[in-house]
């Protein structure tokens, strides 16, 4: 790893993996959040309160971590890739420029009128502040997931051969990419998930390591981040079956490389749960496999036919002859291996889910003496980071499966990256912002820590102050 290309490489995915473990909570919690409050604004309930104001303290802390780490992302398309920002600019700025303008300043807005509000806005006025700015994280993801979308299956655009660009023609086309129609759902569901498991963790380590407060509270928690997990988990698995089949119909060689499938399966393709290969990965030692199953993520049908490795390498060495790219293959071993990871810890997140669910069932509370209690205990403390995990191994297998492209089919990894940049640069921006993550995780976790650990603050229900001259006070 010694060229500008490669550190570039591994920059952007440090810093966008990173930046990626903060915006499925921030999506996610700001509705969960907004749920609370409604209830409590319907029933009067206080402990709904309670616990609007505990989760919503967490979810700041969240989102505050999330537009830091976003900032960087902007600097990386001007300091490494300035060739691809040239290339993209006109198409990436239309959507771009609406995230930033438009639904991130919607969110960020209306959540200071929500941190702010709660003694100056009559009660539906100010949950109407955390919806809107709810809604304005779910607007970020579709902007930016259609931007994405085009790296992924290039449409609404033309090649100006004299600049040396593609040209946005159709925006709408850009908008309404059946990339982006199927992967914003899948990624809003897979942000949920997220999200329901923190709030089913929190509040079950509190239900098991200080059962004797705010009992109730916390066991309405625990259920519905539960049940928000177990829907939002069932949603990811059929968007994600309809987006497998779009996947192969415009990028055939990402399922190929999801299988390591090397040569052209007529019919009844097997997916394989678990295997061991030879070392350069193109031969199976040991496989266990669903017959069939490959067949029907790909194509719908279990006779259907799935392109290998081999053939789509064929193919495309005529059809991007002029692209300078010799194997258009992507790593087999981390495709293959993040695409059962993503599937694997999603499908154990549900399955804890679920268990916490029956613990649960009939008003009942976990007992902390009971023999199941330490697994259980456990089980919530690692059920958050499943989700987690399972997210930012579907955006390796979903970017490192488009290798070596980095918009398909039109620019390759390799002419997009900047040319004056050296590989000392690259190493120093690197380390640099590596150390600080690491610096900002601390601070991060630190903070969740301590105010999880503080349990429910007290209910204190807003009044309305009619002093308009007097300054804002922060809610917490």
């Amino acid at each position: 790893m010694d060229t500008a290309l490669d550190l570039a490489r591994w920059q952007f995915g440090i810093t966008t993996v990173y930046h990626f473990l903060f915006v499925p909570m921030t999506i996610s919690m700001a509705f969960l959040v907004a749920i609370m409050q409604t209830v409590w604004w319907k029933t009067g309930n206080e402990r709904w309160l309670k616990l609007t104001r505990f989760f919503g303290k967490l979810f700041l802390i969240n989102f505050a971590m999330g537009v830091v780490t976003g900032i960087v992302q902007e600097f990386q398309f001007g300091m490494n890739w300035s060739s691809y920002s040239r290339f993209v600019g006109d198409i990436f700025g239309a959507p771009l420029a609406i995230e930033g303008l438009l639904a991130f300043f919607l969110e960020s807005t209306f959540l200071g009128l929500w941190i702010f509000g709660w003694d100056r806005l009559k009660p539906g006025l100010h949950l109407m502040t955390i919806w809107i700015a709810a809604i304005g994280t779910a607007l970020s993801a579709y902007f930016i997931l259609a931007a994405n979308s085009f790296m992924q299956n290039p449409v609404g655009f033309t090649m100006n051969e004299e600049r040396g660009r593609a040209e946005l023609t159709d925006f709408m086309a850009v908008l309404t990419n059946k990339v982006a129609l199927i992967t914003v759902p899948h990624t809003l569901f897979a942000a949920f998930m997220v999200g329901g498991g923190f709030v089913a963790a929190v509040a079950m380590w509190h239900l098991l390591r200080r059962p004797e407060q705010d009992v109730e509270a916390f066991r309405s928690a625990a259920k519905l981040g539960a049940v928000t997990l177990l829907i939002a988990g069932i949603g990811v698995v059929l968007t994600g079956d309809i987006q497998g089949k779009i996947m192969t119909e415009v990028q055939p060689m990402k399922m190929a490389a999801a299988e390591a499938l090397y040569e052209d399966a007529d019919s009844n393709a097997p997916f394989s749960v678990f295997t061991v290969g030879t070392l350069d990965g193109t031969k199976p030692l040991f496989s266990i496999e669903v017959p069939g199953l490959l067949s029907q993520l790909a194509t719908g049908s279990f006779d259907g036919e799935v392109r290998g490795i081999n053939s789509l390498n064929e193919e495309y060495a005529t059809k991007y002859a002029d692209s300078g790219i010799t194997d258009f293959a992507p790593n087999i071993p981390v495709t293959y291996w993040s695409f059962r990871l993503m599937m694997g810890l999603g499908f154990a997140a549900m399955a804890a889910s679920a268990w916490i669910l029956w613990v649960l069932r009939k008003g009942r509370v976990p007992n902390p003496a009971a023999r199941s209690t330490r697994w259980l205990l456990w089980t919530a403390l690692v059920l958050p980071l499943m989700p987690l995990f399972a997210n930012s191994f579907g955006w390796i297998f979903t970017e490192m499966g488009r290798q070596p492209w980095v918009v398909f089919g039109l620019m390759s990894t390799e002419t997009g990256v900047s040319p004056s940049v050296s590989s000392a640069q690259v190493w120093t921006s690197m380390i640099g912002f590596t150390l600080l993550y690491g610096a900002l995780a601390v601070v991060e976790v630190k903070l969740l820590l301590t105010f999880i650990g503080k349990g429910l603050p007290e209910a204190n229900p807003p009044q309305l102050d009619d002093d308009s001259d007097a300054p804002l006070a922060f809610a917490y």
